[in-house]
């Protein structure tokens, strides 16, 4: 058996690196925008990285709590549907439009592990955090507000290696706050690219990630 004591530190460390899908759950604002409602939705999602690290304390044999602060990467496309099926050529950035976020989160997780059983050892985990996007384009004509709060669930497993633990984790967030700021007060924007916000009621943000965590 592979590092027996390990588990029994009170305070650990380690670090993450991982691959991660963010979407949006889209609400339409169905509001006539010079003649005509438009229709949104996430097109293409391009996985994206993250990394970060670990600071685990020991609650009780079978539960820790785990603070993760990182910083990921990602990118998302936002396409447009007019309900008359009319093609967008007048704007800036046709029927489709990229964004890139790079939020800095900051979970708190508890940790809920089975028993042990040789050199791997099944857990769940639960909690949630809030998220600060630095990479806020006020030239695109959709900006997304830089705070958002989340809750997030996943499952993983411990595998005991030699000289340290290698945690694969699969987990889900979704974010709560309306990610769109209003176009109203943004004179960057011009008058004809303003639809690629007015189209949109609210947005809010979604994310599966596959985590490998060594600690």
């Amino acid at each position: 058996m592979n590092n027996p004591y390990v588990d029994d530190k009170v305070v650990h460390f380690g670090f993450s690196l991982g691959l991660n899908l963010m979407s949006f759950n889209i609400t339409d604002s169905e509001e006539m925008i010079e003649g005509e409602v438009y229709h949104v939705r996430v097109s293409n999602l391009t996985p994206g990285f993250q990394v970060g690290f670990i600071t685990d304390v020991r609650l009780c044999r079978y539960l820790n709590l785990r603070f993760t602060p990182g910083l990921e990467f990602s990118s998302r496309t936002l396409q447009y549907i007019s309900e008359s099926g009319k093609e967008i050529k007048t704007a800036r950035y046709g029927d489709k439009l990229d964004l890139l976020a790079i939020p800095i989160t900051l979970p708190l997780y508890l940790k809920f592990s089975a028993e042990r059983e040789k050199n791997y050892r099944p857990y769940v985990i639960a909690g949630g955090g809030i998220n600060y996007n630095v990479s806020r384009d006020r030239e695109k004509p959709v900006l997304l507000n830089g705070l958002d709060y989340f809750v997030s669930v996943g499952f993983g497993v411990d595998l005991y290696l030699r000289w340290f633990k290698l945690c694969p984790e699969i987990k889900y967030q979704i974010g709560f706050a309306n990610l769109l700021s209003p176009v109203d007060n943004r004179p960057e924007v011009a008058r004809q690219d303003m639809f690629y916000t007015q189209a949109i009621q609210r947005m809010n943000s979604q994310m599966i990630s596959i985590v490998f965590n060594f600690e």
